[in-house]
C-alpha cells in the first residue's frame, strides 16, 4: 500500500508508517484475503464482514488464492490498485514446486483467463519486474530458510529510510506491526515462486 506519512523529526519521504488494520488469517491458505480485509479496512471500503464474503463468492475463489484474485478483489470494492508482476499468467514451471503442485493442473486456466480478461474487466495488470520466508519483529532472525519455496501475503505499510527497513502487517500475528531490512525483504520477494508480484493499492490523498 502506498500513501506519504512522516515520522516525529525525519526528513520529508524518510519515514512512513501507516496505521493500517491489523487482520489474523483463520487458516493456512488465506493470508492474502486476511491482507485484502486490512487494506480495505484502512481505505474504509469495507464496513462489515458480510460483504467481503460476499465479494469472495461473486469472485468465485476459493482455497487457492493468487495476486490476481487479489486484484479482482481491489477492483471490486472500487479500490485504485497496480498489479506489477513478472508473468502475466502462470509461470509453468511451478507445476513441479511443491507448494504448486497440488491445485496446478486446476488453477492453471483458471489464473491465465484472469489475466487475460483483466483489461476488460479494468484491473490494472502491467509486466514489470519490480522461499519459506517467516516474518518476526526487528531483533529476531526475519526469515526462515526452507529447502523450498512457501507463498504468503504481506502488508507493506511503511519504511526508515535511516534504518533502511520497512514496516509490514503479518496476518500470521494479531498483535504487531513487523520490520524487516529492505535486503530480506527483497530476498524474498525476488525469489522463484513470487513472480516478484507486487498489488499497489493508491488512497484518494
Amino acid at each position: 500500500m502506498r500513501e506519504e506519512a512522516e515520522g516525529a523529526g525525519a526528513e520529508p519521504g524518510d519515514f512512513v508508517q501507516l496505521k493500517v488494520p491489523i487482520v489474523q488469517q483463520l487458516y493456512h491458505w488465506d493470508c492474502g484475503l486476511a491482507c485484502s480485509r486490512m487494506v480495505l479496512r484502512y481505505l474504509k471500503l469495507l464496513e462489515d464482514d458480510a460483504a467481503f464474503e460476499q465479494a469472495l463468492q461473486e469472485l468465485q475463489l476459493t482455497r487457492s488464492i493468487w495476486t490476481i484474485d487479489l486484484a479482482y478483489l481491489m477492483r471490486h470494492f472500487g479500490a485504485r490498485h497496480r498489479f506489477c508482476t513478472r508473468t502475466l499468467g502462470v509461470d509453468k514451471g511451478y507445476r513441479n514446486q511443491s507448494f504448486y503442485r497440488r491445485h496446478f493442473d486446476a488453477e492453471e486456466s483458471r489464473v491465465n483467463q484472469l489475466f487475460e480478461r483483466a483489461s476488460a474487466c479494468k484491473v490494472l495488470v502491467e509486466k514489470c519486474p519490480v522461499k519459506y520466508c517467516c516474518f518476526l519483529p526487528m531483533g529476531q532472525k526475519c526469515f526462515c530458510r526452507g529447502p523450498e519455496y512457501q507463498g504468503h501475503f504481506i502488508v507493506l505499510c511503511g519504511y526508515n529510510r535511516a534504518s533502511e527497513s520497512i514496516f509490514y502487517n503479518n496476518p500470521a500475528y494479531a498483535d504487531r506491526m513487523c520490520s524487516t531490512s529492505v535486503s530480506n525483504f527483497e530476498e524474498a520477494r525476488t525469489s522463484y515462486g513470487t513472480d516478484e508480484d507486487i498489488l499497489f493499492v493508491y488512497t484518494d490523498s
